[in-house]
Protein backbone atom coordinates (compact mmCIF):
# COMPACT_ATOMS: atom_id res chain seq x y z
CA UNK A 1 0.00 0.00 0.00
CA UNK A 2 1.19 3.34 -0.53
CA UNK A 3 2.11 6.09 1.74
CA UNK A 4 -0.53 7.95 0.44
CA UNK A 5 -3.52 5.51 0.40
CA UNK A 6 -5.24 6.25 3.73
CA UNK A 7 -6.31 2.35 5.43
CA UNK A 8 -9.47 3.93 6.24
CA UNK A 9 -11.22 5.84 3.86
CA UNK A 10 -9.27 5.35 -0.02
CA UNK A 11 -10.98 8.85 -0.73
CA UNK A 12 -9.35 11.20 2.37
CA UNK A 13 -6.73 13.06 0.45
CA UNK A 14 -3.37 13.27 1.51
CA UNK A 15 -3.78 16.93 2.83
CA UNK A 16 -6.18 16.18 4.92
CA UNK A 17 -4.38 13.17 7.01
CA UNK A 18 -0.59 12.87 8.08
CA UNK A 19 2.96 13.79 6.46
CA UNK A 20 2.76 9.99 5.64
CA UNK A 21 -0.83 9.70 4.92
CA UNK A 22 -1.79 6.77 6.64
CA UNK A 23 -3.40 7.69 9.86
CA UNK A 24 -6.44 10.62 9.92
CA UNK A 25 -4.02 13.54 11.58
CA UNK A 26 -0.66 14.41 12.09
CA UNK A 27 -1.03 14.45 15.87
CA UNK A 28 -2.12 11.13 15.08
CA UNK A 29 1.09 10.60 13.39
CA UNK A 30 3.35 11.95 15.79
CA UNK A 31 1.69 9.72 18.61
CA UNK A 32 2.76 6.71 16.42
CA UNK A 33 6.42 7.54 15.51
CA UNK A 34 6.31 8.63 18.92
CA UNK A 35 5.46 5.56 20.14
CA UNK A 36 8.04 3.22 17.72
CA UNK A 37 10.68 5.27 18.68
CA UNK A 38 9.72 4.74 22.45
CA UNK A 39 9.69 0.52 21.08
CA UNK A 40 12.96 0.64 19.77
CA UNK A 41 14.73 2.42 22.91
CA UNK A 42 13.37 -0.43 24.96
CA UNK A 43 14.44 -3.32 22.57
CA UNK A 44 18.05 -1.29 21.90
CA UNK A 45 18.42 -1.48 25.63
CA UNK A 46 17.12 -5.10 26.34
CA UNK A 47 19.73 -6.22 23.59
CA UNK A 48 22.82 -4.27 25.09
CA UNK A 49 21.49 -6.23 28.95
CA UNK A 50 21.45 -9.64 27.04
CA UNK A 51 23.20 -9.48 24.15
CA UNK A 52 23.29 -13.47 23.44
CA UNK A 53 19.62 -14.57 21.62
CA UNK A 54 19.65 -17.63 23.20
CA UNK A 55 19.86 -15.89 26.90
CA UNK A 56 17.38 -13.12 25.99
CA UNK A 57 15.07 -14.89 24.07
CA UNK A 58 15.25 -17.38 27.59
CA UNK A 59 14.60 -14.11 29.82
CA UNK A 60 11.73 -13.09 27.77
CA UNK A 61 10.35 -16.74 27.96
CA UNK A 62 10.72 -16.60 31.76
CA UNK A 63 9.39 -13.27 33.33
CA UNK A 64 7.50 -11.95 30.17
CA UNK A 65 8.21 -8.74 27.83
CA UNK A 66 6.38 -6.19 30.51
CA UNK A 67 7.43 -7.87 33.67
CA UNK A 68 10.97 -7.61 32.40
CA UNK A 69 10.85 -4.04 31.03
CA UNK A 70 9.49 -2.70 34.83
CA UNK A 71 12.37 -4.47 36.33
CA UNK A 72 14.96 -3.02 33.73
CA UNK A 73 13.15 0.54 34.45
CA UNK A 74 14.09 0.05 38.23
CA UNK A 75 17.77 0.14 37.24
CA UNK A 76 17.81 1.98 34.20
CA UNK A 77 15.52 4.79 33.69
CA UNK A 78 13.74 4.18 30.18
CA UNK A 79 11.63 6.95 30.32
CA UNK A 80 14.63 9.31 30.34
CA UNK A 81 16.55 7.48 27.08
CA UNK A 82 13.50 8.13 25.51
CA UNK A 83 13.24 11.57 26.26
CA UNK A 84 17.01 11.54 25.39
CA UNK A 85 16.76 10.07 22.04
CA UNK A 86 13.86 12.01 20.74
CA UNK A 87 15.92 15.12 21.48
CA UNK A 88 18.66 13.66 19.27
CA UNK A 89 16.54 12.89 16.39
CA UNK A 90 16.77 16.65 15.50
CA UNK A 91 15.46 19.87 16.04
CA UNK A 92 15.55 21.81 12.94
CA UNK A 93 18.80 24.07 13.19
CA UNK A 94 16.24 26.68 10.63
CA UNK A 95 12.73 26.25 9.96
CA UNK A 96 12.07 29.41 7.37
CA UNK A 97 13.65 28.86 4.57
CA UNK A 98 14.00 30.55 0.58
CA UNK A 99 14.21 27.84 -2.42
CA UNK A 100 14.31 29.77 -5.74
CA UNK A 101 12.85 28.19 -8.69
CA UNK A 102 12.42 28.39 -12.05
CA UNK A 103 8.22 28.62 -13.09
CA UNK A 104 8.10 25.24 -15.36
CA UNK A 105 6.66 22.70 -14.94
CA UNK A 106 9.82 20.52 -14.04
CA UNK A 107 9.34 22.22 -10.81
CA UNK A 108 6.47 20.60 -9.88
CA UNK A 109 7.40 19.05 -6.20
CA UNK A 110 9.44 22.13 -5.32
CA UNK A 111 6.54 24.13 -6.05
CA UNK A 112 3.23 22.15 -5.30
CA UNK A 113 5.13 21.58 -1.99
CA UNK A 114 4.30 25.54 -0.97
CA UNK A 115 0.42 25.76 -1.80
CA UNK A 116 -0.17 22.07 -1.06
CA UNK A 117 1.66 21.83 2.40
CA UNK A 118 3.91 19.64 2.05
CA UNK A 119 6.80 21.73 3.20
CA UNK A 120 4.61 22.84 6.47
CA UNK A 121 4.02 19.04 7.46
CA UNK A 122 7.48 18.69 7.66
CA UNK A 123 8.28 21.92 10.18
CA UNK A 124 9.33 24.16 7.41
CA UNK A 125 7.97 27.54 6.62
CA UNK A 126 9.57 28.07 3.27
CA UNK A 127 9.19 30.61 0.94
CA UNK A 128 9.53 29.65 -2.96
CA UNK A 129 10.75 32.32 -4.57
CA UNK A 130 10.32 32.91 -8.20
CA UNK A 131 13.07 33.57 -10.38
CA UNK A 132 13.96 34.78 -13.91
CA UNK A 133 16.80 32.34 -15.60
CA UNK A 134 19.31 29.52 -14.51
CA UNK A 135 22.10 31.93 -14.49
CA UNK A 136 20.47 33.81 -11.29
CA UNK A 137 18.84 30.58 -9.60
CA UNK A 138 22.87 29.82 -9.42
CA UNK A 139 24.05 33.24 -8.63
CA UNK A 140 21.92 33.53 -6.02
CA UNK A 141 22.03 30.32 -4.26
CA UNK A 142 25.96 30.51 -3.97
CA UNK A 143 25.81 34.06 -2.34
CA UNK A 144 23.33 32.31 0.25
CA UNK A 145 20.57 34.34 -0.45
CA UNK A 146 18.71 31.02 -1.53
CA UNK A 147 19.21 28.18 1.12
CA UNK A 148 18.49 25.57 -1.81
CA UNK A 149 17.00 25.39 -5.13
CA UNK A 150 15.40 24.19 -8.14
CA UNK A 151 18.53 23.31 -10.58
CA UNK A 152 19.05 21.79 -13.65
CA UNK A 153 20.08 17.95 -13.17
CA UNK A 154 23.85 19.36 -14.78
CA UNK A 155 24.02 22.27 -12.80
CA UNK A 156 25.11 20.95 -9.59
CA UNK A 157 28.24 18.79 -11.44
CA UNK A 158 29.42 21.81 -13.53
CA UNK A 159 29.65 23.90 -9.81
CA UNK A 160 31.59 21.26 -8.30
CA UNK A 161 33.39 21.10 -11.58
CA UNK A 162 33.99 24.40 -11.66
CA UNK A 163 32.48 24.38 -15.33
CA UNK A 164 31.13 27.76 -15.74
CA UNK A 165 31.89 29.43 -12.34
CA UNK A 166 34.76 28.91 -9.22
CA UNK A 167 34.62 24.96 -8.27
CA UNK A 168 32.25 24.82 -4.84
CA UNK A 169 31.23 21.58 -3.56
CA UNK A 170 27.21 21.41 -4.65
CA UNK A 171 24.98 18.20 -3.83
CA UNK A 172 21.82 17.07 -5.62
CA UNK A 173 19.61 14.77 -3.31
CA UNK A 174 16.62 14.14 -5.44
CA UNK A 175 15.94 14.27 -8.99
CA UNK A 176 12.80 16.77 -9.71
CA UNK A 177 11.26 15.43 -12.45
CA UNK A 178 12.12 12.89 -15.29
CA UNK A 179 11.12 13.34 -19.42
CA UNK A 180 8.89 16.64 -19.72
CA UNK A 181 10.76 18.42 -22.11
CA UNK A 182 10.03 18.45 -25.67
CA UNK A 183 11.72 20.18 -29.65
CA UNK A 184 9.32 22.25 -30.26
CA UNK A 185 9.91 24.21 -34.00
CA UNK A 186 8.14 27.76 -35.39
CA UNK A 187 4.79 26.97 -37.39
CA UNK A 188 6.38 27.91 -40.62
CA UNK A 189 8.52 25.06 -40.20
CA UNK A 190 5.80 22.60 -40.02
CA UNK A 191 6.91 21.06 -43.36
CA UNK A 192 10.66 20.79 -42.30
CA UNK A 193 10.26 18.07 -39.95
CA UNK A 194 13.70 16.19 -41.15
CA UNK A 195 16.77 17.42 -39.31
CA UNK A 196 19.07 17.15 -41.71
CA UNK A 197 17.04 20.27 -43.63
CA UNK A 198 17.87 22.40 -40.31
CA UNK A 199 21.24 23.86 -40.96
CA UNK A 200 20.90 27.31 -40.19
CA UNK A 201 18.37 27.41 -37.73
CA UNK A 202 18.75 29.36 -33.96
CA UNK A 203 17.37 27.47 -31.27
CA UNK A 204 17.22 28.38 -27.77
CA UNK A 205 17.77 26.01 -24.58
CA UNK A 206 17.69 27.47 -21.17
CA UNK A 207 21.00 27.07 -20.25
CA UNK A 208 24.34 26.04 -21.30
CA UNK A 209 24.44 23.25 -18.47
CA UNK A 210 21.23 21.34 -18.97
CA UNK A 211 19.75 18.51 -20.53
CA UNK A 212 18.23 20.70 -22.93
CA UNK A 213 21.47 21.21 -24.81
CA UNK A 214 22.94 17.87 -24.56
CA UNK A 215 19.84 16.28 -25.71
CA UNK A 216 19.31 19.16 -28.61
CA UNK A 217 23.42 18.67 -29.61
CA UNK A 218 23.06 14.92 -29.46
CA UNK A 219 20.01 14.69 -31.07
CA UNK A 220 20.86 17.24 -34.19
CA UNK A 221 24.76 15.47 -34.35
CA UNK A 222 22.44 11.79 -34.82
CA UNK A 223 21.20 13.51 -37.70
CA UNK A 224 24.48 14.72 -39.31
CA UNK A 225 24.17 18.42 -37.92
CA UNK A 226 27.02 19.64 -36.04
CA UNK A 227 25.65 21.86 -33.15
CA UNK A 228 28.40 24.30 -33.22
CA UNK A 229 28.98 24.86 -36.83
CA UNK A 230 26.07 23.76 -38.86
CA UNK A 231 23.36 25.66 -36.50
CA UNK A 232 23.09 28.64 -33.82
CA UNK A 233 22.52 27.55 -29.96
CA UNK A 234 21.07 30.52 -27.53
CA UNK A 235 20.60 30.80 -24.28
CA UNK A 236 17.01 32.29 -23.37
CA UNK A 237 15.09 31.74 -20.04
CA UNK A 238 12.28 29.49 -20.67
CA UNK A 239 9.75 32.45 -20.18
CA UNK A 240 11.06 34.45 -22.78
CA UNK A 241 11.19 31.58 -25.48
CA UNK A 242 7.70 31.76 -27.19
CA UNK A 243 7.87 35.67 -27.36
CA UNK A 244 10.78 34.60 -29.47
CA UNK A 245 9.46 32.22 -31.47
CA UNK A 246 6.35 34.27 -32.25
CA UNK A 247 8.97 36.89 -33.13
CA UNK A 248 10.76 34.88 -35.36
CA UNK A 249 14.16 35.54 -33.87
CA UNK A 250 14.08 31.81 -33.05
CA UNK A 251 13.40 28.97 -35.63
CA UNK A 252 12.74 26.75 -32.37
CA UNK A 253 13.90 25.81 -29.04
CA UNK A 254 13.98 22.42 -27.40
CA UNK A 255 12.88 23.61 -23.70
CA UNK A 256 11.26 22.44 -20.36
CA UNK A 257 7.01 22.62 -20.50
CA UNK A 258 4.86 24.33 -20.04
CA UNK A 259 6.63 26.41 -22.38
CA UNK A 260 6.21 23.82 -25.57
CA UNK A 261 2.84 23.82 -24.85
CA UNK A 262 2.17 27.53 -24.43
CA UNK A 263 3.55 27.95 -28.34
CA UNK A 264 0.96 25.39 -29.41
CA UNK A 265 -1.78 27.27 -26.94
CA UNK A 266 -0.73 30.37 -28.51
CA UNK A 267 -0.53 29.04 -32.38
CA UNK A 268 3.08 30.02 -32.94
CA UNK A 269 4.73 26.26 -32.46
CA UNK A 270 4.24 22.49 -32.91
CA UNK A 271 5.59 19.75 -30.93
CA UNK A 272 8.15 18.37 -32.99
CA UNK A 273 9.67 15.26 -30.44
CA UNK A 274 9.17 15.05 -27.23
CA UNK A 275 12.40 14.83 -24.86
CA UNK A 276 11.09 11.20 -24.06
CA UNK A 277 11.44 9.79 -27.67
CA UNK A 278 14.90 10.78 -27.45
CA UNK A 279 15.64 9.43 -24.14
CA UNK A 280 13.30 7.50 -22.41
CA UNK A 281 12.95 8.29 -18.75
CA UNK A 282 16.13 11.02 -18.73
CA UNK A 283 16.66 13.08 -15.70
CA UNK A 284 15.94 16.85 -16.25
CA UNK A 285 15.32 19.48 -13.36
CA UNK A 286 16.73 18.58 -9.42
CA UNK A 287 16.30 19.64 -6.15
CA UNK A 288 20.17 21.58 -5.02
CA UNK A 289 21.92 22.62 -2.32
CA UNK A 290 25.47 23.26 -0.94
CA UNK A 291 27.39 20.72 0.92
CA UNK A 292 27.84 23.29 3.27
CA UNK A 293 24.27 23.46 4.17
CA UNK A 294 23.62 19.62 3.85
CA UNK A 295 26.26 18.96 6.76
CA UNK A 296 25.65 21.96 8.99
CA UNK A 297 22.14 21.51 8.92
CA UNK A 298 21.55 18.15 8.93
CA UNK A 299 18.07 17.99 10.29
CA UNK A 300 16.68 21.16 8.48
CA UNK A 301 18.25 19.61 4.92
CA UNK A 302 16.47 16.22 5.65
CA UNK A 303 12.90 17.77 6.87
CA UNK A 304 13.22 19.57 3.27
CA UNK A 305 14.44 16.95 1.02
CA UNK A 306 11.81 14.63 2.49
CA UNK A 307 8.88 17.20 2.18
CA UNK A 308 10.23 17.14 -1.74
CA UNK A 309 10.23 13.53 -1.91
CA UNK A 310 6.79 13.48 -0.22
CA UNK A 311 5.35 15.62 -3.03
CA UNK A 312 7.08 13.77 -5.76
CA UNK A 313 5.42 10.86 -4.85
CA UNK A 314 2.31 12.56 -4.61
CA UNK A 315 2.71 13.94 -8.23
CA UNK A 316 3.91 10.36 -9.46
CA UNK A 317 0.11 9.17 -8.88
CA UNK A 318 -1.83 10.65 -12.66
CA UNK A 319 -4.54 10.81 -10.84
CA UNK A 320 -3.41 13.80 -9.15
CA UNK A 321 -1.92 15.25 -11.82
CA UNK A 322 -5.50 17.64 -12.00
CA UNK A 323 -5.10 18.90 -9.09
CA UNK A 324 -1.40 19.61 -9.07
CA UNK A 325 -1.90 21.53 -12.46
CA UNK A 326 -4.82 23.68 -10.83
CA UNK A 327 -2.35 24.55 -7.52
CA UNK A 328 0.81 25.57 -9.95
CA UNK A 329 -0.74 27.41 -12.58
CA UNK A 330 -1.64 30.91 -10.81
CA UNK A 331 0.71 33.74 -11.37
CA UNK A 332 3.02 33.31 -8.24
CA UNK A 333 3.64 30.17 -9.44
CA UNK A 334 3.73 29.15 -13.42
CA UNK A 335 1.32 32.11 -14.41
CA UNK A 336 -0.29 29.66 -16.60
CA UNK A 337 -3.62 28.73 -18.36
CA UNK A 338 -4.64 26.02 -16.10
CA UNK A 339 -5.26 24.24 -19.44
CA UNK A 340 -2.14 24.43 -20.57
CA UNK A 341 -0.74 23.09 -17.39
CA UNK A 342 -3.02 20.02 -17.34
CA UNK A 343 -2.53 18.83 -20.90
CA UNK A 344 1.31 18.91 -19.68
CA UNK A 345 1.10 16.45 -16.14
CA UNK A 346 -1.83 14.53 -18.02
CA UNK A 347 -0.01 13.75 -21.06
CA UNK A 348 -3.51 14.66 -23.22
CA UNK A 349 -2.46 17.33 -25.32
CA UNK A 350 -2.62 19.23 -28.70
CA UNK A 351 0.66 19.10 -30.57
CA UNK A 352 0.05 22.16 -32.68
CA UNK A 353 -0.23 19.96 -36.00
CA UNK A 354 -4.08 19.40 -35.89
CA UNK A 355 -3.97 16.42 -33.51
CA UNK A 356 -4.34 15.21 -29.37
CA UNK A 357 -1.82 13.28 -28.51
CA UNK A 358 -1.91 11.13 -25.28
CA UNK A 359 1.38 10.51 -24.02
CA UNK A 360 0.99 9.77 -20.15
CA UNK A 361 4.58 9.95 -19.09
CA UNK A 362 5.16 13.00 -21.06
CA UNK A 363 6.43 14.13 -18.00
CA UNK A 364 6.88 12.02 -14.98
CA UNK A 365 8.54 11.90 -11.31
CA UNK A 366 11.06 9.42 -10.02
CA UNK A 367 13.55 11.44 -7.48
CA UNK A 368 16.36 9.00 -7.51
CA UNK A 369 19.57 10.82 -8.32
CA UNK A 370 21.10 7.65 -10.48
CA UNK A 371 24.32 8.03 -10.52
CA UNK A 372 24.68 7.55 -14.00
CA UNK A 373 22.57 9.83 -14.73
CA UNK A 374 25.73 12.10 -13.59
CA UNK A 375 28.12 10.47 -15.55
CA UNK A 376 26.28 10.54 -18.72
CA UNK A 377 26.03 14.03 -18.46
CA UNK A 378 29.60 14.62 -17.33
CA UNK A 379 30.41 12.94 -20.64
CA UNK A 380 28.48 14.81 -22.66
CA UNK A 381 30.46 18.25 -20.83
CA UNK A 382 33.62 16.65 -22.07
CA UNK A 383 32.18 15.92 -25.27
CA UNK A 384 31.35 19.77 -26.32
CA UNK A 385 34.62 20.93 -24.58
CA UNK A 386 32.99 22.36 -21.12
CA UNK A 387 35.24 20.47 -18.84
CA UNK A 388 38.91 19.82 -19.57
CA UNK A 389 41.37 16.81 -18.81
CA UNK A 390 40.60 14.02 -16.94
CA UNK A 391 37.42 13.49 -15.26
CA UNK A 392 37.04 10.97 -12.23
CA UNK A 393 33.31 10.10 -13.53
CA UNK A 394 32.64 8.11 -10.47
CA UNK A 395 33.98 9.60 -7.83
CA UNK A 396 32.43 13.18 -8.99
CA UNK A 397 28.90 11.86 -9.40
CA UNK A 398 28.99 9.54 -6.07
CA UNK A 399 30.08 12.82 -4.28
CA UNK A 400 27.02 15.31 -6.01
CA UNK A 401 24.03 12.97 -6.70
CA UNK A 402 23.40 11.78 -3.00
CA UNK A 403 21.76 8.16 -3.68
CA UNK A 404 21.78 6.81 -0.65
CA UNK A 405 19.98 9.91 1.42
CA UNK A 406 17.57 9.82 -1.47
CA UNK A 407 16.91 5.87 -0.91
CA UNK A 408 16.61 6.19 2.93
CA UNK A 409 13.99 8.67 2.46
CA UNK A 410 12.23 7.34 -0.05
CA UNK A 411 11.42 4.35 1.69
CA UNK A 412 9.65 6.12 4.38
CA UNK A 413 7.34 7.92 2.12
CA UNK A 414 5.90 4.44 0.74
CA UNK A 415 8.25 4.61 -2.33
CA UNK A 416 10.70 1.68 -3.73
CA UNK A 417 14.08 3.01 -4.24
CA UNK A 418 16.05 1.01 -6.23
CA UNK A 419 18.83 -1.75 -4.95
CA UNK A 420 21.94 -0.04 -6.75
CA UNK A 421 22.67 3.19 -8.22
CA UNK A 422 23.88 3.05 -11.80
CA UNK A 423 22.20 1.46 -14.56
CA UNK A 424 22.98 1.54 -18.39
CA UNK A 425 20.26 2.62 -20.79
CA UNK A 426 19.52 3.98 -24.37
CA UNK A 427 19.79 7.14 -25.86
CA UNK A 428 18.39 7.10 -29.35
CA UNK A 429 19.52 3.16 -30.13
CA UNK A 430 22.63 3.76 -28.31
CA UNK A 431 23.58 1.88 -24.79
CA UNK A 432 25.65 3.74 -22.67
CA UNK A 433 27.49 2.05 -19.97
CA UNK A 434 28.46 4.27 -17.08
CA UNK A 435 31.49 1.99 -16.27
CA UNK A 436 33.23 3.21 -19.76
CA UNK A 437 32.66 6.85 -20.11
CA UNK A 438 35.83 7.69 -22.06
CA UNK A 439 34.99 5.01 -24.48
CA UNK A 440 31.09 6.72 -24.52
CA UNK A 441 33.13 10.14 -25.49
CA UNK A 442 35.82 8.94 -28.23
CA UNK A 443 32.53 7.10 -30.28
CA UNK A 444 30.82 10.11 -31.00
CA UNK A 445 31.58 11.24 -34.62
CA UNK A 446 30.52 14.50 -34.15
CA UNK A 447 32.44 16.24 -30.93
CA UNK A 448 34.58 19.20 -29.66
CA UNK A 449 36.61 17.44 -27.35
Amino acid sequence: MSSFDNPLDPNVSLRGGCSCGRHLSQSEHDAAAQELQGRAVESAVIRALFPQDNARRAVLKAVGASALLAAVNQAFPLKLAKEAFADTGGKLEKSKLKVGFIPITCATPIIMAHPMGFYSRHGLDVEVVKTAGWAVVRDKALNKEYDAAHMLSPMPLAITLGAGSNPIPYTMPAVENINGQAITLAIRHKDRRDPKSWKGFKFAVPFDYSMHNYLLRYYVAEHGIDPDKDIQIRVVPPPEMVANLRADNIDGFLAPDPVNQRAVYDGVGFIHILSKDIWENHPCCAFAASKEFVTTMPNTYKALLKAIIDATAYASKPENRKEIAAAIAPANYLNQPVTVVEQVLTGTFADGLGAVQKVPNRIDFDPFPWHSFAVWIMTQMKRWGQVQGDVDYAKVAQEVYLATDTAKLMKEVGLTPPSATSKTFVVMGKTFDPAKPADYVNSFAIKRA
